[in-house]
């Protein structure tokens, strides 16, 4: 019969047997008559149909029709169907035909749909339930559901000869009578059991099979030879879970709330034991394994778990002589969970009943919570150690007082564990070797907080012990020393003047000498009050302004003070050789009273003593590296190293050699402090304040490789503290609106010897050829010959390969623009690259070919000028634009440019200026900066003069090379081939 779901119908649910699998259950909807009764017209509903009759249903009818869905014969088969014709049926009949039977197969669909019907009985309550009819009728009769859940009680009779045992079952506070009246389990784990027409489920969930045998039988009988047996096994577990009465012998039961246990004992460090989730191990450190337990009387228990060997109550059973007593401890539930949630709040989460922490933090935590435990009654349990160890429990206290000195923090510091004191230079030493105990007087083992060596492993390291009493740390760790107090680690008592070193914008204004010629952009001013401060405290430092920012003219000027304030006392200046002469033009510039000395080139005299007369000497870092064992004898003012990461390698030798070098003050520049790694950092700043990070190994342990490889941000934070007074780092986007609208620098180059020996040869020829012509008639016929000349000598100030293809030598100029390009790209800026020598810019792309660098190029040759442009502007990771002087001269726009390398000078400034105007004009966001690169001693330096001369007479005559020959007389053309 159909069930029209348009007019009131009902669900219920029936019970029915199935000739194999047992008491199944279905679900229907039964059509109600106009009294609302059910009647006989019904329809089997299934989740597939359910949906039309959702206005009777709840979500509980949902899930009872899909898990009666899920007991439908063929359903249930079907995961242990092998491939084959078998239909269901077919299935069934085979594997519990007697003849082909497979019992394995059986139990496992028994033990399926008995898990099925245990979830089904709960869902039952509430709803309406019958015994399906012989016919088919799923309402035949009606079933009551009770909601609450009735009591078992157990009876054990002990006689002379035998034990009776039996149980008797209460519903609502009666007696229930239950046995021989046609009852069944439906369900047996846990049991449901119907009788009388009615459901019961049961408190405790009660095993059906411990009841089923009374179904139809009074009392079963223990005979007293198997008593022993039965008495220890079955009757203590049932004692355990069950109420029980007992005639014959006794049962104690014991109550009350109890002692909370805080139990701990060591795991050995390579022990296999895996039964809670480890954090990641300390090296080579055992853990400690904390259980919480519960005392009742004389016996204490675990942490209950469900259904293992610490759930429920406990049973103890003594026999003397044949009489048994039996001691039962019920546990309050409610109050162990009660401390299972109390230390839950200090972040003690118990899994499977223990919890497990490194050593060093597992007696912190104890040291830190003993009040804490001690207030909630939580008693410290220490378990005998296998080496017979007993741990110090109890607080550890460190106080660290650092007090200023003149040149140095004296350093006081208290440790305490417990009442006993420990002297602190055993513990720096412990902590520095990684040791974590040790034993107190009274010969406990005291074990060192994990916290301290997080904290403090830094400053044990740093402080040195000048004596068994003193204590000291070097003063240009006053940043770390902040740190600590920053983070209430240590107490830190500074004067006045000290503290300003807090913060760069506290640090005084001071004047620039009298002597130094020029003037400082307000950014550079902040430089040089920043190295005067320096200066002042004694501390070294690192001025790492990015290129073009004049970390040179800062410099020089805090010479042109050392020179006021100690007058004869020499500096050193280290830098690649191809800067010396920039330094040199830079000093006779901005500080023409500095006597500066170049300490460079084969004919220098090795006497260092000659210094002494000199404010100034430049040397290069090979000329050190060469004369150490001279230059190590003498005492400077500054030692200052230019491009310092020629050092970052503390191995090198130019890298052992200046940390010989002695000195007053120690300053490096650089304009890329680190280029490779961490490590880069420590070489230079260990240079300027020795030991300010530590020794090398230290360095490593404490921070390379935190910060590298486990990318450690407090560490990383740390050192940025440790090291921020002592590196001075502006970017040219953060001081733009200090800078001119174009910054132009002029690099001067040194010629190799190979080079300048090609260079003599070609300019004597032509020497030759035109000047002993120029007093003759007519200079007409001699200008194509000295253009000529001129062009040649200024390809091999370039790089001699420009004129002779089978050069093999190197360049001076190349080694400087390679080098700067270096530095732009590293540094993260876009640059242009013009010259008027197409072979020119050939040499560089091969070197840029050569270290995989990407560029854009263009000449006149170059079809895809557009597309070459747009991948400079678009791609960020095209920093170099190589351009020749006629194919980029005009309609470019460059703005994503922020350097402009000229890699020779051109006769006409204006067109100088049209490359320029490439990167500089509308829509440039950032300041250009221009290098001019010039060849020292050549021709490119002697035509600069003379256009300054010419241009300053005849203004913008000049415009090319033919109007820049007419303008030569026979005075100009022999200076420019001397």
């Amino acid at each position: 019969m159909i069930v029209n779901s348009e007019q009131p119908f009902q669900i219920v649910y029936s019970i029915f047997s199935h000739e194999y699998l047992g008491l199944l259950f279905e679900s229907f909807v039964v059509q109600l008559d106009e009294k609302d009764r059910l009647s006989l017209a019904y329809q089997n509903i299934s989740y597939a149909n359910a949906k039309e009759f959702d206005a009777g249903l709840d979500k509980r009818d949902y899930d009872l029709i899909k898990l009666m869905d899920s007991m439908q014969p063929e359903v249930v088969v079907k995961p242990y169907m092998k491939k084959g014709n078998l239909r269901p049926k077919e299935f069934l009949n085979k594997i519990f035909d007697p003849k082909t039977e497979d019992k394995k197969t059986q139990d496992l669909i028994f033990d399926n749909l008995e898990i099925k019907r245990s979830k089904i009985l709960p869902l039952l309550i509430g709803k309406r339930l019958f015994e399906m009819g012989s016919d088919g009728n799923p309402t035949w009769k009606e079933i009551q559901v009770n909601p609450e859940a009735a009591t078992v009680l157990f009876h054990f009779h002990k006689n002379p000869d035998n034990t009776h045992y039996w149980p008797t079952i209460k519903f609502k506070g009666q007696r229930l009578e239950w046995q021989y009246k046609h009852g069944y389990f439906i369900c047996k784990d846990p049991a449901w059991l119907i009788v009388n027409d009615q459901l019961f489920h049961f408190e405790k969930g009660i095993d059906g099979k411990k009841l089923q045998a009374f179904l139809n039988k009074k009392f079963i009988v223990i005979e007293k030879r198997i008593e022993p047996g039965y008495y220890k096994g079955f009757m203590k577990n049932l004692i355990t879970q069950f109420e029980v009465e007992a005639k014959g012998f006794e049962i104690k039961t014991e109550q009350g709330a109890p002692q909370a246990l805080l139990a701990f004992s060591e795991l050995a460090y390579n022990s296999s034991e895996s039964i809670f989730d480890q954090e990641s191990q300390i090296a080579g450190e055992s853990r400690i394994v904390f259980e919480l337990r519960f005392q009742y009387g004389d016996y204490d228990f675990g942490i209950q778990s469900e259904g293992g060997e610490n759930s429920g109550n406990s049973v103890r059973l003594e026999e003397k002589n044949g009489t048994y007593t039996f001691y039962k401890t019920v546990r309050t539930t409610q109050v162990e969970k009660k401390y299972e949630t109390i230390l839950k709040k200090k972040n003690m989460v118990f899994v499977h009943g223990k919890f497990t922490l490194p050593k060093t933090q597992a007696f912190e935590w104890l040291g830190q919570n003993e009040e804490f435990l001690e207030e909630n009654k939580i008693k410290i349990l220490q378990k005998a150690s296998p080496d017979g160890k007993t741990y110090h429990i109890g607080k550890a206290q460190i106080s660290i007082e650092v007090n200023e000195n003149i040149d140095w923090f004296d350093v006081k510091a208290l440790i305490k564990f417990g009442v006993y004191l420990v002297p602190f230079s055993k513990l720096r030493r412990l902590l520095i070797q990684g040791k974590t105990e040790f034993e107190l007087p009274n010969g406990e083992i005291a074990v060192i907080p994990a916290s301290w060596f997080v904290n403090y492993s830094e400053l044990f390291n740093f402080i040195e012990e000048r004596s068994a009493d003193e204590l000291v740390l070097k003063k240009h760790h006053l940043a770390y020393a902040r740190e600590l107090q920053n983070g209430e680690l240590i107490q830190l008592n500074l004067s006045l003047k000290l503290e300003r070193l807090r913060n760069f914008d506290s640090i005084e204004e001071y004047e620039v000498p009298s002597t130094f010629q020029g003037s400082l952009r307000p950014y550079q001013h902040a430089g040089y009050n920043w190295l005067r401060f320096l200066n002042e405290y004694h501390f070294g430092g690192c001025l790492a302004d990015d290129m073009g920012l004049g970390k040179t003219v800062q410099t020089l000027a805090l010479l042109a003070h050392e020179k006021e304030e100690n007058p004869g006392f020499a500096s050193l200046l280290v830098m690649p050789t191809s800067l010396i002469y920039n330094w040199e033009l830079e000093a006779r510039k901005f500080t023409p009273e500095l006597k500066v000395l170049v300490y460079s080139g084969t004919q220098r005299i090795k006497d260092p003593w000659k210094f002494r007369g000199y404010d100034v000497v430049l040397t290069s870092y090979g000329i050190v590296r060469l004369d150490i064992d001279i230059l190590k004898d003498f005492y400077f003012n500054y030692v200052i190293l230019d491009e310092s990461q020629a050092i970052k390698n503390p191995g090198s030798n130019i890298a052992v050699a200046v940390n010989k070098l002695k000195c007053k003050r120690r300053l490096i520049l650089t304009g890329t402090p680190v280029e490779n790694g961490t490590m880069d950092l420590w070489s230079q700043m260990n240079f300027v304040n020795p030991g300010l990070l530590g020794n090398q190994n230290v360095f490593k342990k404490q921070f390379l490789l935190p910060i590298e490889k486990q990318n450690d941000k407090d560490k990383a934070s740390r050192l940025h503290a440790m090291i921020k007074p002592f590196i001075l780092r502006r970017l040219k986007s953060q001081v733009a609106q200090d800078l001119p609208e174009k910054v132009i620098n002029v690099k001067y180059a040194d010629m190799t010897a190979e080079q300048e020996k090609v260079y003599e040869e070609v300019k004597n020829y032509y020497r030759e050829k035109i000047i002993g012509e120029l007093d003759g008639a007519g200079r007409g016929s001699q200008q194509f010959t000295l253009l000529r000349g001129l062009t040649q000598l200024r390809q091999i100030a370039n790089h001699p390969k420009l004129v002779r293809e089978d050069y093999k030598g190197e360049s001076g100029k190349l080694e400087q623009i390679t080098y700067m390009l270096q530095e732009t790209i590293s540094e993260d800026h876009k640059v242009l690259v013009f010259s008027q020598f197409v072979r020119h810019l050939n040499i560089i792309r091969a070197y840029l070919d050569e270290n995989k660098i990407p560029y854009a190029y263009l000449d006149g040759a170059t079809k895809d000028r557009q597309a070459q442009v747009e991948k400079f502007q678009n791609e960020e990771n095209i920093k170099v634009f190589l351009i020749s002087l006629k194919a980029g001269g005009v309609g470019l726009n460059l703005t994503k440019a922020e350097y402009v390398f000229l890699l020779d000078p051109w006769w006409n400034p204006a067109v100088e200026a049209q490359a320029i105007d490439r990167a500089h004009r509308i829509g440039q966001e950032n300041k250009v900066i221009i290098y001019k690169f010039i060849t020292k001693g050549s021709v490119e330096e002697k035509i600069m003069a003379l256009q300054d001369r010419k241009l300053a007479l005849a203004g913008e005559l000049i415009s090319n090379e033919e109007s820049f020959m007419k303008s030569l007389d026979n005075e100009d053309i022999r200076t420019l081939l001397d």
